[in-house]
C-alpha cells in the first residue's frame, strides 16, 4: 500500500486537513448543537435507549451533520455505511442495500448516511421506503434545504426531521481553541481580528477551520488587526439561493418588517437580499404587492412610489437605483397601515359568487335603444353630481340583493377622511331612503 502512496507523491501518513483532525470523537465534543445532543435532548434520549430511529438532519453547512451521524453509528454500535446523493446512482444504492441486507442476517445493523439527500430525485427518494420499513437501513440523510419542500411526504413519515442550528460565536470560539490547543499556539489575532474572523465565518464551524489553517500556515510575525485580517482572508458570501428557502424566508422577513411598522429592520433585510444577489426587481415587485396588500388607502402615495422605485431602478441600475428600493421601504413602513380594501374585496368576491348573475338595476342600465327605453332602461336615474348634497343616494345593487358594506376603513392615515366622508353618506343615503 505504501508503494501506491509513493508513486502518487504522496506518504501513508500525509496530514489531514485542520478541520478533519478537530472532528468531533465523542458527541460531547459536538458544538452548537445541545439542544439535539445534550441532556434530554432528543437525539441523546436515543443513544440512551439503545435504538436509533431514522431521521433528516437539516441545518446550514458546516455545523456538524456528518460527524453527528458517524458518532450515531458509533455510540449505538451500527455500521457506518455514507453515500452522497451527488455522486451516487441507483446501482450504488442497490449495492448498499443489499451490504445491508447482508449485514442484518448476520445480526449487524447498518446506519445508511445520505449527504444532500434532498438531491436524489422522487422515484429514488420511493426506493429508500421499503428497506427502511423492514428495519433493513437506519437512515440519516443530510440536507441544507427544507425537507417540506425537497422531500417526499412518505419518506418525511418515516423519520424524524432534526434541525441543526447555526453555529453561534461561543461554538465557534471554542472551536478556535481547540484550533489553537490543536496547533499549540495562539492564533495571530488582537480581540478585535479575533471577533471579525468569527464573523467571517458566518455559522460554519467547517469554513472557520479552514481560516484558521489558513493562518496558522502563514505564521504572521505580530497578532493581525482586522484591517490586516482582511487582507489575508477573504470574507465568506452570505448564505443565499435566489431560488430556495433562504430566498423566501429574507423577503417574507422584509415584507413583515415593513407590515410591523420597522423601518430599520426593513432596510436591513432589504440590504442582506441585495447583498446576497438578488434581483432588485423582484424586490420592487414585491414592495408593490406590500404597498396594495399592507397599506393601501390608509397611504395611497406608498403604491405610487413603489412603482416610481421600480421605474427609477429601471433608469438607474445599480447602485444607485437600489436608494429608491430603501427610500420606499422607510417610506411604507412607517407609512399608516390598512388592510380594509383587501379585506373588502374579498368578501365582495364571495358575495358574488354567491349571488351569481343578477343584473343591476334597471335606472343604472344604458338605454341606447327606444326598445330598452321602453323596458325602462335609465327610468329614475339621478345624476348625483347635481342632486343638492353631490350624493343621491340610490341603490346600486341588484334587484333582490340587500346592501352590504364591504369597506370599513380603519380611520387612519388618509383613510380618516375616507371614513368621515363614507359616514355621512351612510347618513344621507338613510334619510332619502325613508
Amino acid at each position: 500500500m505504501s508503494d501506491l502512496f509513493e508513486a502518487a507523491g504522496l506518504t501513508p501518513h500525509a496530514p489531514a486537513p485542520l478541520a478533519e483532525r478537530l472532528r468531533p470523537r465523542t458527541l460531547d465534543e459536538v458544538v452548537g448543537q445541545e439542544h439535539l445532543l445534550g441532556e434530554g435532548g432528543p437525539i441523546r434520549r436515543m443513544i440512551e435507549g439503545g435504538r436509533l430511529a431514522s431521521m433528516i438532519l437539516w441545518g446550514p453547512p458546516g455545523t456538524g451533520k456528518t460527524t453527528i451521524a458517524r458518532l450515531l453509528a458509533k455510540a449505538a454500535g451500527y455500521e457506518f455505511q455514507q453515500i452522497s446523493a451527488v455522486f451516487s446512482g441507483v446501482a450504488d444504492l442497490k449495492k448498499v442495500f443489499e451490504q445491508a441486507r447482508m449485514r442484518r442476517a448476520a445480526g449487524q445493523s447498518t446506519l445508511l448516511f445520505v449527504d444532500e439527500i434532498h438531491r436524489f430525485n422522487r422515484a429514488q427518494q420511493d426506493g429508500f421506503l421499503p428497506f427502511v420499513e423492514e428495519g433493513i437501513v437506519t437512515l440519516v440523510g443530510a440536507t441544507t434545504e427544507n425537507p417540506s419542500f425537497e422531500l417526499n411526504g412518505a419518506l418525511l413519515s418515516r423519520a424524524q426531521v432534526f434541525v441543526l442550528r447555526r453555529l453561534d460565536e461561543e461554538a465557534l470560539d471554542a472551536l478556535l481553541g481547540r484550533a489553537e490547543a490543536a496547533e499549540g499556539r495562539e492564533l495571530p489575532l488582537d480581540p478585535a481580528a479575533r471577533e471579525a474572523m468569527i464573523a467571517m465565518a458566518d455559522g460554519d464551524g467547517r469554513y472557520l477551520l479552514t481560516l484558521a489553517e489558513t493562518l496558522f500556515a502563514i505564521g504572521a510575525p505580530k497578532p493581525l488587526t482586522p484591517a490586516e485580517l482582511g487582507q489575508v482572508l477573504q470574507k465568506r458570501s452570505p448564505a443565499y439561493d435566489k431560488d430556495r428557502e433562504e430566498h423566501y424566508n429574507l423577503i417574507s422577513a422584509l415584507h413583515k418588517s415593513v407590515r410591523g411598522s420597522d423601518p430599520d429592520a426593513a432596510l436591513y433585510w432589504l440590504a442582506r437580499m441585495l447583498e446576497g444577489g438578488e434581483d432588485p426587481l423582484f424586490i420592487a415587485r414585491r414592495l408593490v404587492r406590500m404597498a396594495i396588500e399592507d397599506i393601501s388607502a390608509a397611504d395611497p402615495m406608498s403604491l405610487l412610489l413603489a412603482n416610481a422605485a421600480k421605474d427609477t431602478y429601471d433608469f438607474l441600475g445599480s447602485p444607485e437605483g437600489e436608494l429608491a428600493l430603501a427610500q420606499v421601504c422607510v417610506h411604507m413602513a412607517c407609512a399608516p397601515k390598512s388592510v380594509a380594501v383587501y379585506t373588502a374585496y374579498r368578501e365582495a368576491r364571495r358575495a358574488a359568487k354567491e349571488t351569481g348573475s343578477l343584473a343591476p338595476p334597471a335606472h343604472i342600465l344604458n338605454a341606447p335603444t327606444r326598445l330598452m327605453k321602453d323596458l325602462g332602461y335609465g327610468k329614475g336615474y339621478a345624476y348625483d353630481p347635481e342632486t343638492a348634497d353631490g350624493f343621491s343616494g340610490q341603490n346600486y345593487f341588484p334587484d333582490g340583493m340587500e346592501r352590504r358594506q364591504f369597506y370599513r376603513p380603519k380611520g387612519d392615515g388618509h383613510e380618516a377622511k375616507v371614513k368621515e366622508r363614507l359616514e355621512r353618506w351612510a347618513q344621507l343615503r338613510a334619510e332619502k331612503n325613508r
